[in-house]
C-alpha cells in the first residue's frame, strides 16, 4: 500500500495507527486476563457449584461492559487522534510547507525570500537554517551581478582607448608614432593582466589551481619577497624592515605564499608615503605560522576591512586606477591562502593610521 504524499497525511495516519494498535493491545490484554481477574474479585473458586453456575453469567455481563467500553473508547481515541494529528501537522507540516513554497521561489529567483522562525525545536532550527541559506544565496547573487558589472567597466575603459585610437589611424587623425603604438600596446597589456588576474581568481576559489604542498620554512620566502621590492622602496625612500624569527615550519605551496605577500608589498608600497616604514613579521602563534605586512599608508575604516578583500573592491577608486590596480589581486590572496588551509585578514586603527594585512598557514 502507498503512503500518502502529504506530511500532513502521514501524520494523520501515524496517529490513527499508533491508536488503534493500543486498543488491539488493551482488548486482547482484558480479553485474556480481564475474565480471571474479575472472577477471582467476585469470589469464584474451581470447583463451587454456585459460583461455576454464576460464572457463566458473570463473565456474558462483564465482556459486554468491557466491549461496549471499549467501543465507546474507540470512538474517543479516534476523534482524539485525529484533533490531535489536525493539531500538530499545523504546527510541522506548516513551517514545512513554507519552507517548501519559500525554496520554489528562491529557486525561481527571488533571492530576498525569507520565512519566519515559527515552531520549537528542530522546526525552529530547520527555519534558522534555511534563512541562513538565503542569506548566503543573495549575497552571492548580489556579488555576481557586481562582478559582472565591474568586469564590464573594467574591459570597457582600455577597449575604448584602442577603439578611439584605432579609429583615429584609419581616418589619419592621429599619427602612426612609436608613442601611439606604445600607448595601443599598453592597453592590450592591461587587458591581458585582467583576463589572466580573472582567470586565476575563478581557478583559485574553485580549488582547482595546482598546489605544489610541502612542509618548508616561511623565513626564507619572506625575505626573497621583502628584497624583491627593496629597489622599489628605496627609490621613494621607503624603509622595510624585516622582524623574523625562524625557522617557521609550515604546510604550505612556497611560491603561492610568495605570490601572496608579493601582494601585500605591492599595495603596501602603493599606499605608503614617501619616506615612510614598511614592517613585515613572521612569527609562530599557536597552531600557525603568520605572517603580516604594516605600512603607514591611510589606513581602513572597519568596513573596509570587511570588504577589502572582495573581487574589484578598492579603498580609493580613482587613485587606484591610475595606478593600474584592477581590485582582484587582494581577492586572489583570500583564495589562495583558503586552498592552502590558511586565511587572511586586514587591521587598522582606521583611517590616517595605516593598514596590516596578514595570512595565517597551518604550522608544519
Amino acid at each position: 500500500m502507498a503512503l500518502p504524499r502529504r506530511l500532513r497525511s502521514r501524520l494523520l495516519l501515524s496517529h490513527l495507527i499508533v491508536a488503534f494498535a493500543a486498543l488491539v493491545t488493551v482488548l486482547i490484554g482484558v480479553n485474556l486476563v480481564g475474565p480471571g481477574y474479575f472472577a477471582e474479585a467476585m469470589g469464584h473458586r474451581p470447583g463451587d457449584p454456585a459460583g461455576d453456575a454464576m460464572d457463566v453469567a458473570t463473565r456474558a455481563a462483564f465482556v459486554e461492559a468491557v466491549t461496549t467500553a471499549l467501543l465507546a473508547a474507540t470512538v474517543i481515541a479516534l476523534v482524539a487522534a485525529v484533533a490531535l494529528a489536525l493539531a500538530l501537522s499545523v504546527r510541522i507540516a506548516g513551517p514545512v510547507t513554507r519552507l517548501a513554497a519559500a525554496a520554489r521561489r528562491i529557486a525561481s529567483g527571488h533571492y530576498a525570500e525569507r520565512v519566519e522562525s515559527g515552531g520549537e525545536g528542530e522546526v525552529r532550527e530547520l527555519g534558522d537554517s534555511f534563512n541562513v541559506m538565503a542569506d548566503s544565496l543573495e549575497s552571492i547573487e548580489r556579488r555576481r551581478l557586481e562582478l559582472v558589472g565591474d568586469v564590464a567597466h573594467e574591459l570597457r575603459t582600455p577597449l575604448t582607448t584602442i577603439d578611439g585610437y584605432l579609429e583615429g589611424l584609419e581616418d589619419g587623425v592621429v599619427e602612426p608614432s612609436a608613442g601611439t603604438w606604445a600607448l595601443l600596446r599598453g592597453e592590450t597589456a592591461r587587458l591581458t593582466r585582467l583576463v589572466d588576474d580573472l582567470s586565476e581568481l575563478w581557478r583559485a576559489e574553485a580549488r582547482q589551481l595546482p598546489l605544489n604542498f610541502e612542509t618548508a620554512d616561511v623565513t626564507p620566502v619572506v625575505r626573497d619577497v621583502a628584497a624583491r621590492f627593496v629597489p622599489h622602496a628605496e627609490a621613494r625612500r621607503i624603509v622595510i624592515d624585516l622582524a623574523v624569527t625562524g625557522p617557521l615550519n609550515a604546510r604550505m605551496d612556497p611560491g603561492r605564499v610568495t605570490q601572496i605577500l608579493g601582494n601585500y608589498l605591492s599595495n603596501a608600497l602603493r599606499y605608503s608615503p614617501d619616506g615612510g616604514r614598511i614592517r613585515v613579521a613572521a612569527a609562530r602563534s599557536g597552531s600557525e605560522v603568520v605572517v603580516t605586512v604594516s605600512d603607514e599608508g591611510a589606513g581602513l575604516t572597519p568596513e573596509q576591512q570587511i570588504r577589502v578583500f572582495e573581487r574589484f573592491y578598492r579603498v580609493d577608486p580613482s587613485r587606484s586606477r591610475a595606478l593600474g590596480g584592477s581590485g582582484i589581486g587582494l581577492a586572489i590572496a583570500r583564495a589562495l591562502a583558503g586552498a592552502m588551509d590558511g586565511r587572511t585578514w586586514a587591521e587598522s586603527e582606521g583611517p590616517g593610521h595605516g593598514s596590516t594585512f596578514g595570512v595565517a598557514l597551518p604550522a608544519g
